[in-house]
């Protein structure tokens, strides 16, 4: 996300938050323990870690290196999964309108080749189902539903592209392409698309991760004026209509899949603000330039309120202590509305910032997603964690991730049910 990964797409939408000084250090272990009831250990449930695709930002490590060569590549980031305790992968196979197993819809991906719709000579996703079984991890297959290009110019994509063939499906916006998520045949295709790897293969879950409607772009409007004249009728306001559309996809989604697969899990991983509370009084205690119901369209709130997904994974990419969004109140927060529902909680951990020279003193210290960590275990609704992402775990820069390991994950954990 970005350029374009996640971490370069969550680093912009910081980006807009008010900032203020911080007033102290983040705190140590014995505050971060402070929380509304002890004894939970966080060893328990959910150990991911995303493994990223778009651009090669984990794998592979270049385009175009040989089957063997990429098929290794994966194999070891399987590998450190499960030298560092964890028990679910989370691999992104459908970063841009593109797949990553030979699919009925949509073209080979760029990022295995160098060149959209080569094929690559084997099957990615086919393989990582196979060998993370094979060593006792959940493969959670990772879709983007909307993106369709990292570039606004159409004529890039493979001629038999999808989007070449149906050009009034897409939207340029911020310098990328999109489908209109305003379009019921959008709707329904990108769903197609998706589900031919949920029914050929033999995948843990189902993932869509921040990406809805695109991340507002200062100066830009996303032209989708046109779709709304045609089914808008009966809505509010735009928003609501946007918001509809996207409650659609997910509740059909979920739908679909519990029917074809049904020990698959279905989960989202959001921005992790809904809303602020100057916003709504049902937001949490942040200063957010960007709230996922407002910006990106995603209720998400009501999504786990309401059982819609089987799990949601909020990205809560900030230290504890951090003034505009402080982890240690969004855990709070999300807590309480995970609270009485059937919707599983696991919290996003931004191990890609620990030992940036680029992030604030906190990450500069290696207990600090240890810390994280213990703090969660205090919170009854949160079952599990999954860190950003896969070459931050094997390259584990700044020893947080041993550290995490030491703290507690000590021995291997069983799947998630």
């Amino acid at each position: 996300m970005g350029g374009v990964s996640r971490r370069a797409f969550t680093v912009a939408a910081l980006s807009s938050f008010t900032m203020a000084p911080r007033a102290s250090a983040a705190p140590g272990p014995a505050a971060a323990s402070e929380g509304p009831s002890a004894g939970r250990s966080a060893a328990a449930g959910m150990r991911g870690m995303w493994l990223a695709t778009v651009t090669g930002r984990d794998w592979p490590s270049r385009a175009g290196l040989r089957a063997a060569e990429q098929r290794a590549e994966l194999v070891a980031h399987l590998d450190s999964a499960v030298r560092h305790n964890l028990n679910t992968v989370v691999f992104q196979v459908r970063p841009t309108a593109d797949a990553l197993w030979p699919s009925n819809h949509e073209p080979w991906s760029q990022y295995l080749s160098g060149s959209q719709g080569r094929d690559p000579g084997w099957d990615p996703l086919g393989t990582a189902v196979k060998e993370a079984h094979a060593r006792g991890l959940h493969l959670h297959a990772w879709f983007n539903p909307y993106r369709v290009a990292l570039r606004d110019d159409p004529g890039l994509l493979v001629p038999g592209h999808p989007a070449r063939k149906h050009p009034d499906w897409v939207v340029p916006y911020g310098g990328q392409l999109y489908y209109n998520p305003g379009l019921p045949q959008v709707r329904a295709f990108v769903q197609d698309a998706m589900m031919d790897a949920v029914e050929k293969y033999a995948v843990d879950g189902v993932h869509f991760d921040d990406y809805f409607y695109p991340y507002p772009v200062a100066g830009r409007s996303f032209d989708d004026a046109g779709a709304y004249r045609t089914y808008g009728s009966g809505f509010g306001s735009r928003a609501a209509w946007r918001r509809d559309n996207v409650d659609r996809l997910v509740r059909e989604m979920a739908e679909r899949v519990r029917k074809a697969r049904p020990s698959a899990r279905f989960g989202v991983s959001p921005f992790g603000v809904w809303r602020n509370a100057a916003t709504d009084e049902r937001g949490s205690d942040t200063r957010a330039g960007v709230q996922t119901y407002d910006d990106l369209y995603a209720d998400t709130r009501t999504w786990v309120r309401e059982g819609w997904i089987d799990y949601v994974v909020p990205q809560l990419y900030w230290s504890i202590g951090q003034e505009a969004a402080d982890y240690a109140k969004l855990l709070a927060w999300w807590n309480e509305v995970a609270e009485g529902s059937r919707t599983h909680l696991y919290v996003g951990e931004a191990l890609y910032k620990s030992g940036d020279p680029a992030q604030s003193a906190a990450w500069q210290d290696p207990a600090e997603v240890s810390r994280h960590i213990t703090l969660a275990a205090r919170y009854p609704q949160v079952r599990g964690h999954v860190y950003f992402s896969a070459k931050d775990v094997a390259e584990d820069r700044s020893g947080a991730m041993a550290r995490v390991a030491a703290d507690h994950y000590t021995g291997p954990a069983a799947v998630p049910r």
